[in-house]
């Protein structure tokens, strides 16, 4: 039954925490379009066939689907699920009104940035609430002790050093010390330091080694040093303006890190085996929820969330971005786009997704096959 558990520990976590960034993306789409006057004939978590469903009073289609593995939701007058294509000519004069297709494109673009907006909004109240009710914990980004023979030791870091900035970059705590330096590419660090009264600039020549996380090797920069503070960590209480701060803080931190991870990938000065999918996702959300507690399991949540609003914002066609895009070009040409245009353009935007995922879960099953062998 052993096997039974762990099926459980990994699946349950997974439909939950996907099932709630889906439901936050799509209700921001849902709200807004509301707002607009739009009427939203479905909302569905999942794809395919329907397992429940009930409509409201205004007419909406509240459904769960049997393909736990996203959701939409449709306006009037779509011709499909994802709002590519649409039958709203079909439509009386009197719906038009109401359909999503006859909209000013201002209108357009806020429901279509409605879900990303959500994903982000999501993200800063789930960090708000933490830092109000139970507190931030961090390590300062104060050297405890230098590994012999390390990078760090060769570049005459000591203990009690205060880092103040990595490759041009502030850091205040160790925590975003240590991702600066994953961050790194050259293989050369240049730290802005503290000891005592006197700030120096040390260049440090990274060392790489090989890191086994969760079971799979891979190789990461290392600068050889430990916290101050290992052991005892007290939450930072605080107050609703400085958790709300941090909050943003924090939510532009996590945006900006995958940005420069992205900018990375393409520019090939990093590998793409950092990139997963949905497989990728539900094993994080396995591990986290078999070895840390419930607040790890929301942060990873709030972590997705952020990353889920800015991918649906790169201008990729049938994304919220590509629409975007569209619609944005529409208001500065003062018309909309031939239907034939845009019907080719998501077509090449489909086959983009459909590659991109198929690579995805490509890198997800190599992982995992490594991790498994790291495991005999």
């Amino acid at each position: 039954m052993n096997w039974l558990w762990n099926i459980l520990y990994y699946v349950v976590p997974f439909l939950v925490v996907l099932g709630i960034l889906v439901f936050v993306h799509e209700f921001g789409h849902y709200l807004v379009a509301k707002l607009c006057g739009v009427k939203v004939e479905e909302f569905s978590l999942g794809f395919g066939k329907m397992l429940w469903g009930k409509r409201d009073k205004s007419g909406t289609l509240w459904k769960i689907s049997a393909v736990p593995l996203g959701g939409y939701c449709k306006f009037l007058g779509d011709g499909d699920a994802s709002s590519a294509s649409n039958k709203a000519d079909e439509l009386s004069e009197e719906d038009k009104k109401y359909a999503f297709a006859y909209q000013n494109p201002f209108k357009k673009l806020a429901i279509v940035i409605g879900g990303p907006g959500f994903n982000y909004l999501f993200a800063i109240l789930v960090f708000f609430g933490i830092f109000t009710i139970v507190g931030k914990m961090e390590f300062p980004p104060v050297i405890g002790t230098v590994v012999e023979n390390s990078a760090a030791q060769e570049a005459g870091i000591l203990p009690q050093d205060r880092i103040l900035s990595v490759d041009g970059r502030d850091v205040n705590t160790f925590q975003e010390f240590r991702q600066e330096i994953e961050m790194n590419t050259s293989g050369i660090a240049a730290i802005k330091l503290k000891r005592g009264d006197k700030v120096m600039n040390i260049d440090v020549h990274l060392k790489f080694i090989e890191d086994e996380k969760s079971g799979v090797k891979s190789t990461r920069p290392m600068v050889g040093v430990t916290s101050v503070n290992l052991v005892e960590i007290s939450p930072t209480k605080m107050s609703v303006i400085e958790a709300a701060k941090e909050a943003l803080s924090e939510t532009w931190r996590i945006t900006e890190v995958t940005l420069r991870g992205v900018a990375q990938m393409l520019s090939g000065t990093r590998g793409t085996e950092d990139l997963g999918g949905i497989v990728r996702i539900a094993e994080m959300s396995g591990d986290i929820s078999k070895t840390k507690s419930w607040i790890d399991l929301l942060v990873f949540t709030a972590l997705l969330s952020i990353n889920l609003g800015l991918i649906n914002l790169f201008p990729i066609p049938l994304l919220d971005g590509g629409h975007v895009v569209i619609f944005i070009i529409e208001i500065l040409l003062g018309r909309e786009i031939n239907e034939k245009a845009k019907e080719y353009v998501f077509r090449f935007g489909f086959g983009l997704l459909i590659a991109l995922m198929l690579f995805a879960t490509y890198n997800d099953i190599i992982h995992l096959i490594k991790r498994w062998f790291s495991l005999q």
